[in-house]
């Protein structure tokens, strides 16, 4: 019993302490983000992001401002990742959707937060690379189609040294009733079940950098985080496009709300605008921003 109470800490332990009790007023900066993300939203989640990627591309280019692609060939068509700046860190988000959804929380709402990231930290010129990846959804995820692993494998061949891969994953969903976050046993026995959070989860080989995002992320954000190092097994731990990275060696982990675990509209029509909540994305994306330059200073610190 102790052996596995052990084992059981080593995995969900994290440092420092999570954010509690009452969110503080929106700061100025906080509304005016709150505003920018739900408009990106608004623009991404108008139609579904799959038959038709080329309308996203287009807006999400335009964002970036300054861009590079990395095209590749997919059943006949072409597709591509966007990227904008470059350097050991990478920060990705799928801009694509399953067919019959509008996909505001899976993924808009991430791809929003990366738009914003990249406005952000692309002036302080951080050694950081925003990708907005192709093909993560069915029947692309975990193939040689799906746009992460297209980049990660670039990245492997070029002898790219990426110290740290971020996958956003849904960012925009929360709740603050009780019984609002379902996780997979055994985690349900530990975690709170509050949807009132956000979550860093990596599998057990990228544990060092799921501890050391959540110690950034909460020196700097007053926001609700738990952290998981879980075995690669459990469902829900590969998920998204941190695999891809993990497959090639990288240390990679994802930073979600937990949409299948919380959200009722996870893939269906319903995943709609006015589902999410701009106010705690706009805190998410400032406590990661905050965390991204931190890890960077201390990258280049060494």
């Amino acid at each position: 019993m102790l052996a596995i109470a052990g084992a059981a800490a080593w995995m969900m332990v994290m440092p420092g302490r999570s954010h509690a009790g009452p969110l503080p007023a929106l700061s100025p900066q906080e509304k005016g983000l709150s505003e920018k993300l739900k408009a990106h939203v608004a623009v991404l989640a108008r139609t579904e992001r799959n038959t038709d990627l080329e309308t996203s591309a287009r807006y999400i280019e335009g964002q970036f401002g300054s861009f590079a692609i990395q095209e590749f060939p997919v059943r006949g068509r072409t597709v591509r990742n966007i990227q904008s700046g470059a350097g050991p860190i990478v920060v990705g988000a799928h801009y694509d959707t399953v067919p019959g959804s509008p996909g505001a929380d899976d993924n808009a709402s991430a791809v929003a937060v990366l738009i914003e990231l990249q406005k952000i930290l692309a002036p302080e010129r951080l050694p950081i690379a925003f990708v907005a990846f192709v093909n993560e959804e069915l029947p692309y995820s975990f193939t040689l189609e799906s746009g992460s692993f297209q980049c990660a494998k670039r990245a492997k061949e070029r002898g790219e040294p990426v110290r740290a891969m971020f996958s956003l994953e849904m960012l925009g969903y929360f709740r603050d009733e009780p019984g609002s976050q379902r996780y997979p046993w055994p985690l349900s026995l530990i975690y709170p079940d509050r949807a009132d959070f956000i979550a860093f989860v990596g599998d057990l080989g990228a544990r060092a950098l799921v501890r050391k995002a959540i110690r950034l992320f909460r020196k700097g954000a007053r926001f609700p985080s738990e952290g998981a190092a879980a075995p690669a097994a459990l469902p829900g731990i590969t998920a998204s496009d941190h695999w891809s990275f993990r497959l090639h060696g990288f240390p990679a982990i994802m930073i979600t709300d937990t949409a299948y675990n919380r959200n009722p509209n996870y893939h269906r029509a319903s995943d709609t605008p006015d589902t999410l909540d701009y106010d705690r994305m706009a805190r998410v994306a400032l406590g990661l921003a905050a965390m991204l330059r931190d890890l960077s200073h201390e990258d280049q610190s060494r």
